[in-house]
């Protein structure tokens, strides 16, 4: 194959050339053209050899990711595609996996408000908030967007990004339910260089754990996600402060729908606490969210 596209290549150059360093009145687009055509139909053959292995290779990596999401309904991604960025560029990656209600509820309502406020009633997709974005020059991505875009896909900002992050997104409500979807994203999104998930920041930031977070921490995390690099929660610029104070004012004044998280009794039974790394003197032991804040945000229906 890459004798034919040799001698191809060699016949379009000479053409080319010859029609080049033609005398001005030889010189025409005819003749350009012509050649142009010859060399197309030489390397015809290996072209359409590379456009199957192309179409194979993205059938592949379609069915890996389709894969990987169902899998990802019962089991915890071990790596995000950002991670693995980073990773590779040398940087340490701190994490560690907690459920859900191993995280402050502070933290989720925040989150939720600031993020995706109508999480629970879109399908994966929220396109008036798109609509808004676009007018604004703003971002507009739902929290299950995002998890796509951190779990699957490039940083970059691109229109072909764009187009699958939204036919993954789809993918992801058909195939996870809400509770999960937010699990994964408080698990994955990035809170600094290296930092991912609540927890890790947590520690990282406040030294404490997830669960133990106040409203005013969970506000300085929340405000640190749209620019994780430049915001620190545990030292806040003036700037920082301010987004925080607002997101708390509004948090004050508004209740978040967050009816699609809490399914039965969910909260009934949790696991022993995880162990992190050794507590500093500033640190208190891990333990649940207190009960009081999660019967708060997810009432009884009783």
């Amino acid at each position: 194959m890459n004798q034919g596209i040799r001698q191809a290549w060699a016949g379009l150059t000479e053409r080319v050339v010859t029609a080049v360093t033609a005398r001005p009145s030889k010189l025409s687009w005819a003749t350009l053209a012509s050649a142009l055509r010859h060399w197309l139909e030489l390397a015809q053959p290996y072209l359409r050899v590379a456009l199957r292995m192309t179409a194979v290779f993205l059938a592949l990596l379609t069915g890996m990711i389709v894969l990987l999401v169902v899998a990802y309904r019962w089991i915890n991604p071990p790596l995000s595609a950002l991670m693995l960025g980073q990773s590779i560029a040398g940087t340490s990656i701190e994490r560690s996996w907690v459920p859900l209600d191993r995280i402050s509820p502070q933290l989720i309502r925040a989150v939720v408000m600031s993020e995706d406020g109508r999480f629970c009633r879109h399908g994966g997709v929220d396109w008036g908030a798109i609509k808004e974005a676009i007018a604004h020059d703003r971002g507009g991505s739902t929290i299950t967007m995002q998890v796509v875009k951190n779990l699957f896909l490039w940083p970059s900002r691109s229109y072909v990004r764009k187009f699958i992050e939204i036919a993954l997104a789809y993918l992801v409500e058909a195939t996870w339910p809400k509770r999960r979807i937010l699990e994964i994203y408080l698990n994955i999104a990035e809170w600094g260089d290296g930092v991912f998930g609540a927890e890790a920041a947590a520690r990282t930031h406040f030294f404490k754990s997830a669960a133990q977070l106040t409203a005013a921490e969970a506000a300085l995390l929340t405000v640190a996600l749209p620019n994780p690099l430049e915001r620190t929660p545990g030292e806040p610029s003036v700037g920082t402060s301010r987004l925080a104070e607002r997101l708390l004012h509004r948090l004050n004044a508004t209740q978040v729908d967050l009816g699609c998280v809490r399914t039965g009794s969910l909260f009934a039974t949790r696991p022993p606490a995880p162990v992190g790394r050794p507590a500093s003197k500033e640190e208190k032991p891990a333990k649940d969210a207190p009960k009081g804040d999660w019967e708060y945000l997810f009432p009884s229906s009783d």
